[in-house]
């Protein structure tokens, strides 16, 4: 006996839950034929909030489609070139250091291949560059058999040194824009505009809820398109009645206070302009770093050339 009613008490909560969402079905699909009558308006001001919140949220997800990108580590690097693990195995710089101590072509290819000592190189555009670089540069220098050495070999690693620099300055500005704009944007997306969409939708349920309501007691009912609706004598509403209106009017009124807060707290909120000046001066600072890098590098290879042609002339 007692299983019976926790199972009629269980039925009669289901069922309770279940008669608004058909009411709701129902005044949506009236709705949807042309059939319903009076149908609630939502405020202007709701109604150009709901604009602005939309257009907020095209424009996060638009930007994010890109931005994301600062996620994928080798974003900018070549699809065309293939490298090895020995190639990733180790930075330019530690490759350059065991050069240094080379005294035969043999060693020098063996600092070439050398174990790797941590994690496989990055795969970046810029770190691309160097690894190339420096290869071309070490084929030069074991082909080189006149005096002092190949200016072009010179000058290629240490371009290696000052692209991998770059590289480093690049994956720096990366990890920048992940955790002061992207993340953010991310949060305005998947959280605030995500409960401003929920409370709009909690706006439309008690929208629906109130019309079918009032319908209802007004003794509107369904019918099939191409019918005619049937007649019915104008009665004033029971006090009953009346009162099942005002509530659904009074949730209908609190659900579109309370969404109204909600999407102007997303309209208000500093944080999107402020994360999009964050990944500006992310993307300033990389490229004032590779400014100072090339700056730097510049005349050295400017020095390579001067000296290259002065050797020529004497020659």
């Amino acid at each position: 006996m007692d299983m019976f009613k926790g199972l009629q008490k269980n039925l009669g909560s289901w069922g309770g839950q279940i008669a608004p969402i058909a009411s709701r079905t129902v005044q949506f699909t009236k709705e949807q034929l042309g059939q319903a009558e009076d149908k609630t308006q939502l405020p202007a001001e709701y109604i150009e909030l709901e604009k602005r919140v939309d257009a907020i949220k095209a424009v996060h997800q638009k930007m994010l489609a890109v931005t994301s990108q600062y996620s994928h580590e080798p974003y900018d690097y070549p699809p065309n070139i293939k490298e090895t693990f020995q190639d990733l195995g180790r930075t330019v710089s530690e490759k350059v250091q065991l050069l240094s101590s080379a005294t035969s072509t043999a060693e020098a290819q063996a600092a070439l291949t050398a174990p790797p000592s941590a994690k496989p190189q990055p795969k970046t555009f810029n770190h691309a560059i160097a690894r190339a670089s420096l290869a071309s540069s070490q084929l030069l220098h074991q082909q080189h058999t006149g005096a002092g050495e190949d200016p072009l070999a010179t000058a290629l690693e240490k371009y290696a040194l000052a692209m991998e620099s770059v590289g480093e300055a690049r994956l720096a500005q990366d990890a920048q824009i992940q955790s002061r704009f992207l993340a953010g944007w991310n949060t305005t997306l998947n959280t605030n505009l995500k409960f401003a969409t929920r409370a709009r939708q909690n706006v439309e349920k008690a929208r629906l809820n109130l019309d079918a309501v009032k319908a209802r007691v007004k003794g509107t009912t369904w019918r099939l398109p191409g019918t005619a609706a049937s007649a019915h004598d104008e009665h004033e509403l029971s006090p009953e009645a009346q009162e099942e209106i005002e509530k659904a009017e009074d949730e209908f009124v609190t659900q579109t206070e309370e969404a109204v807060a909600v999407m102007k707290n997303v309209l208000d909120t500093p944080e999107p302009l402020r994360n999009l000046a964050e990944l500006i001066a992310a993307q300033m600072e990389f490229h004032k770093r590779a400014h100072e890098i090339l700056s730097e590098l510049a005349p050295v290879i400017d020095g390579l050339q001067a000296s290259y042609r002065k050797s020529r002339e004497n020659a």
